[in-house]
């Protein structure tokens, strides 16, 4: 997906991921893919949420209706990795990383805010999961698993892009701005909290 020039203004991870996270994560491989899996499947999840929530705003609906078909493929892409490897799918853990971030999110108000946040949240994920998919398509040891990890990257690349176009079709540009940087500074220091844990996607 091609970034338009006002979208490439406002993304950017302030904090990069700890490089020592990568070696945790090859250590712990059917950990890391278990919590892969299910962040996808949250993903998909999420996408439905919001397709059921924002029925009333067609480029929604039919932007992000085939991207939950994605997200749903990519579980079971994750799902046969494990399947491969003789590795088995676990019970899915709680994701602190999401916890906090939803913490943030504008409650009660404007449904515009609401929405607004929401979007901004799904973006804040995708962005982090593709920095966190780079890390692994360099830094991993196994050749097959980094190219498994390009390809992932790629995609999420994508949907962060999508849903700040999202924000910025339903919500003034300059506001999607001016609360995405928020986002990124709240982002930066959950971050900084977070133990590196090889087990956790995020």
């Amino acid at each position: 997906m091609e970034l338009s020039r006002d979208t490439k203004n406002i993304l950017g991870l302030q904090l990069p991921t700890d490089p020592r996270w990568v070696d945790l994560a090859e250590k712990s491989l059917e950990d890391i893919l278990t919590d892969h899996a299910y962040c996808e499947q949250k993903a998909a999840t999420s996408c439905i949420s919001l397709i059921q929530r924002y029925s009333d705003k067609e480029k929604l609906v039919d932007e992000l209706s085939p991207i939950v078909t994605e997200e749903w493929g990519h579980f079971r892409r994750v799902l046969a990795e494990l399947q491969k490897r003789d590795l088995k799918l676990g019970r899915q853990r709680k994701d602190e990383y999401v916890n906090e971030l939803l913490k943030f999110e504008t409650k009660g108000g404007r449904e515009e805010d609401r929405l607004l946040d929401k979007l901004l949240v799904c973006a804040l994920i995708e962005a982090r999961s593709c920095e966190r998919f780079k890390r692994l398509s360099e830094g991993l040891n196994d050749e097959y698993l980094r190219d498994f990890y390009r390809r992932f990257m790629e995609s999420e690349a994508g949907h962060y892009t999508l849903f700040i176009e999202l924000a910025e079709t339903y919500v003034d540009q300059e506001k999607v701005r001016r609360r995405w940087k928020q986002w990124l500074q709240y982002e930066a220091e959950i971050m900084r909290n977070l133990a590196i844990r090889g087990d956790r996607m995020h």
